[in-house]
């Protein structure tokens, strides 16, 4: 009996751990903040412990890192760039740097069309899209969507070194790995079914654990494989100097020019809309109401002094 509720329970937790494992890694193209590790106050769960009165406990595990050296070589660096770009065709570039990036073995993450009003008060395209191309190719990706516009107005790259990160986790997956394998030893070895039970809790937690260790890892892994690179698509209609007649003012003459412009094109739009809406609202909420009333205040006042006449005639 003993033997077929070991039997029962063994399979039970091997069927668990097959659907845990077929839960989803995190894709790098989302936000994943990292897991900190345990001994460092961190959020993960810490590895239960089996009782005592079970033979051959769960060693002491070792502190995550502990003695760790990394060489410069081997350190894990996620590197994401921004791009701002003003470019002739807006949908033709976004459209360019999908295929470079597939073209690259990487992929495109987001990607969003809109419009903007331009100085001349018409709609211009403008995009934003999120790739992800080969750490190793990252430059040469940036040389080639650089290539053709008509100017980088910003460019930031920036890297995470999660080098640190990566090795707590490596060594807390070794840890739960060994407190599995001896948990599956003292399983073995229970003699009542409590014992049973206790041991296969300590095993579901022991394996939650463990996916969840490779889990982050694999996304620090990708993450660092394949770098981000954000680009705003700026249309270049948007940013033309303000031309008058064929006179294109320059510098401080020209953005005293444009605001003066803008602030001419606002107050003719306040006047319009004042004239065939704000005024109209005032004149029926506010302006009719009071006329109305007073001409009634006003007519209530003239009959009662007529009706006082004729009695004060009288009275005399």
């Amino acid at each position: 009996m003993k033997k077929l509720l070991i039997f029962t329970l063994f399979l039970s937790l091997l069927l668990g751990a097959c659907a845990v494992k077929a839960t989803p890694t995190p894709s790098p193209s989302k936000e994943m903040p990292p897991m900190k590790s345990g001994g460092r106050g961190g959020e993960m769960l810490l590895m239960p412990q089996v009782e005592s009165r079970f033979a051959g406990g769960v060693t002491d595990a070792v502190q995550p890192g502990a003695g760790a050296a990394v060489a410069p070589a081997d350190r894990l660096v996620i590197q994401n760039v921004n791009l701002a770009l003003v470019v002739s065709d807006v949908e033709k570039k976004m459209a360019e740097i999908s295929r470079l990036a597939t073209e690259m073995g990487g992929y495109v993450v987001s990607s969003s069309l809109y419009k903007v009003k331009t100085p001349a008060g018409q709609e211009a395209p403008e995009g934003n899209i999120t790739v992800r191309v080969p750490a190793a190719r990252l430059d040469e990706a940036l040389s080639r969507i650089e290539e053709q516009v008509v100017e980088v107005r910003e460019e930031s790259r920036n890297g995470q070194d999660v080098t640190r990160e990566y090795v707590d986790l490596q060594s807390r997956l070794r840890n739960l790995e060994a407190a599995e394998k001896q948990l599956m030893e003292i399983m073995q070895g229970a003699k009542t079914t409590e014992d049973v039970m206790n041991v296969f809790n300590q095993l579901v937690s022991i394996r939650e654990q463990i996916e969840q260790v490779k889990g982050q890892i694999k996304y620090y892994e990708e993450s660092a494989a394949l770098s981000a690179i954000s680009i705003r698509l700026i249309a270049e209609e948007t940013v033309k100097p303000l031309e008058i007649g064929g006179w294109k003012p320059k510098g401080v003459a020209r953005d005293a020019l444009q605001s003066l412009i803008y602030f001419l094109q606002g107050f003719v739009n306040f006047l319009i809309r004042f004239f065939l809406y704000y005024l109209w609202v005032i004149l029926l909420s506010v302006v009719l109401p009071l006329w109305l009333a007073y001409r009634i205040v006003r007519f209530a006042l003239r009959r009662r002094k007529k009706s006082a006449a004729p009695e004060s005639g009288k009275g005399s």
